[in-house]
């Protein structure tokens, strides 16, 4: 009998995840990772944490450990506080000082659940683990595939794009294959607390809340000007790392009685001058691009082509996807051109690539063009 160690989060998705394992007769245990440290109200250097009421993740924990008793498994805890600030945490800063918008879930996926938390389950005798995403693996002709999950509203292939070939192959996701009102049909049958339990967004760190006063606690605000490209002043900002491209909440410039009632929308960035640009309209020229640049690029089959190849790519999640054709620039890097013009691509969010249901693979985009002249992004 395989053993399976199941990331045991406290939600409905994973919770189901074990429950199937154990239908189907797999050894289940369960283990729950704690991130962030809100237990002492503060972080690793010494801030207060103020999402603590936000991001209950005791509240997490018990009902964790109360699906572990309903189904008669094991639950395990375990600290990943410093693994998540060394390899998520401090990149997510990083990015934010350079003016872009990174996906620390992407980094979580790829570091801590499918890497640390690998090593942990493996030290306790798995011979598998296992996660409530909704994606689905394959293995055929001794290559593992990655695929999407069969309910495309909940599909989180584009978070794990950057999961390895020796990750795949260690991993299940017992519900890929459903959809989500299904696993909470699953769930409330099986008398699971987690049944109703409203699913979790946002940053887990941070929550849904008090995002711009979060980050005021590690990078200083540098307020400045809010421009359009005449430059003409309608207001000041908060810090550039607070805005990214096509945004329209937020910017406090309405009522400007010089221009008429059409929503005003963030379409650049000047890091320089610390600018932020607006423009009027969510179809503004300046937010369409027709190519980028994407890099650290895991590209997870085995097979690597060379020449041009054409697929669809996501370049934010649940996008639809974009037919594109991509290249490699170097062993890591590459040029990825649009076949019809894509609003608001974004520096420091992820491309992931697609054939089919098969995900490829995917990186970040550093570089914007629009008929090979670059974006101000």
């Amino acid at each position: 009998m395989s053993k399976v160690i199941v990331g045991l989060s406290g939600g409905v998705d994973s919770s189901v995840a074990a429950l199937l394992l154990l239908q189907q007769g797999y050894e289940v245990e369960g283990l729950f990772m704690r991130n962030w440290d809100s237990a002492t109200n503060q972080d690793l250097l010494g801030n207060p944490d103020l999402n603590q009421e936000i991001c209950p993740q005791e509240a997490d924990y018990n009902d964790a450990l109360l699906v572990a008793n309903k189904l008669g498994i094991k639950l395990h805890r375990h600290d990943f506080i410093k693994e998540y600030w060394d390899d998520v945490f401090i990149y997510f800063l990083d990015e934010y000082k350079r003016g872009r918008t990174p996906n620390p879930d992407i980094l979580c996926n790829k570091y801590i659940k499918f890497k640390a938390f690998l090593e942990v389950a493996n030290e306790l005798g798995a011979d598998y683990i296992a996660m409530g995403h909704y994606a689905r693996v394959k293995t055929e002709n001794n290559e593992t595939f990655l695929l999407r999950g069969v309910d495309s509203s909940k599909d989180q292939t584009y978070f794990l794009c950057q999961l390895t070939q020796q990750q795949l192959e260690k991993t299940m996701f017992p519900i890929g294959h459903l959809e989500k009102k299904e696993v909470r049909k699953l769930a409330l049958e099986a008398g699971l607390i987690t049944a109703k339990k409203k699913d979790s967004t946002g940053i887990c760190f941070i929550g849904e809340r008090h995002f711009s006063q979060f980050l005021s606690n590690y990078l200083p605000s540098k307020p400045g000007h809010i421009c359009t490209l005449d430059g003409i002043v309608l207001g000041e900002h908060l810090g550039l790392m607070y805005y990214t491209i096509g945004q329209r909440k937020g910017l406090g410039i309405g009522g400007n009685h010089d221009y008429d009632q059409t929503p005003w929308f963030v379409i650049g960035k000047d890091m320089v001058t610390n600018t932020l640009f607006v423009g009027q309209g969510i179809s503004h020229e300046v937010l369409y691009s027709d190519e980028c640049i994407v890099e650290d690029v895991n590209w997870i089959s085995k097979l690597h082509f060379t020449g041009s190849k054409e697929i669809t790519a996501k370049f934010r999640y649940r996008q639809t996807d974009v037919p594109v054709v991509i290249s490699w620039i170097n062993h890591n890097t590459l040029r990825v051109t649009f076949k019809e013009h894509v609003r608001a691509v974004t520096p420091g969010q992820a491309a992931v690539f697609y054939q089919g249901d098969v995900c490829l693979g995917g990186g970040t985009i550093d570089t914007v063009y629009m008929n090979h002249k670059k974006r101000f992004y």
